[in-house]
């Protein structure tokens, strides 16, 4: 698999989504720089690893999540190697029966595909209806890794910059979650 790395957004937009331009718009607003590699589709944690190394930084493990009714929606970002469990989860945020959230709730709240879900999402989220679980160990990490809501790129982030920049500018706070 060939990685492409860049420093900040794409010289042009052609072949890019309108949802990823909309991305690299927020991200500029915002004032947060970024590294990125264009990579072919990441569909699975393995091809993420490779990411990883090329990036230098730990890509996420993002899950939309809901509860059993599908009336409380959750985007956890934890670590692509820790393994998830429910039940830890659902203890620590007061929540019984998480899931999988359907691709159609993905879609409608955050923008995104499965494949695709990321932090960056959030932009897509105007009525602020999913709430933002972040792993401690992702709060830890100097930087930390997402797609721009399209998985053939992948971005590294100050960690500092999503907790200082991102969420502030969208409106958004974050529960810290330990797996």
């Amino acid at each position: 698999m060939e990685i492409k790395l860049f420093s900040g957004r794409p010289e042009t937009n052609e072949g890019r989504s309108e949802k990823e331009i909309k991305v690299y718009d927020f991200l500029e607003k915002a004032g947060v720089c970024f590294e990125r590699a264009d990579h072919e589709p990441a569909m699975t944690m393995e091809v993420c690893e490779k990411i990883d190394a090329a990036l230098g930084s730990l890509i996420c493990k993002n899950l939309f999540l809901c509860n059993r009714q599908c009336t409380s929606f959750y985007l956890l970002m934890m670590p692509g190697d820790k393994p998830f469990k429910t039940k830890d989860l659902s203890a620590q945020i007061d929540s019984s029966r998480l899931s999988f959230a359907s691709p159609e709730n993905m879609e409608k709240y955050i923008g995104t595909t499965p494949g695709s879900a990321s932090v960056l999402g959030l932009i897509f989220d105007t009525d602020r209806e999913v709430r933002l679980l972040i792993d401690a160990d992702v709060l830890k990490s100097e930087f930390f890794g997402c797609h721009p809501c399209e998985n053939t790129s992948s971005l590294k982030i100050k960690t500092s910059d999503l907790t200082e920049k991102i969420l502030p500018a969208l409106g958004y706070g974050y529960t810290k979650v330990e797996l």
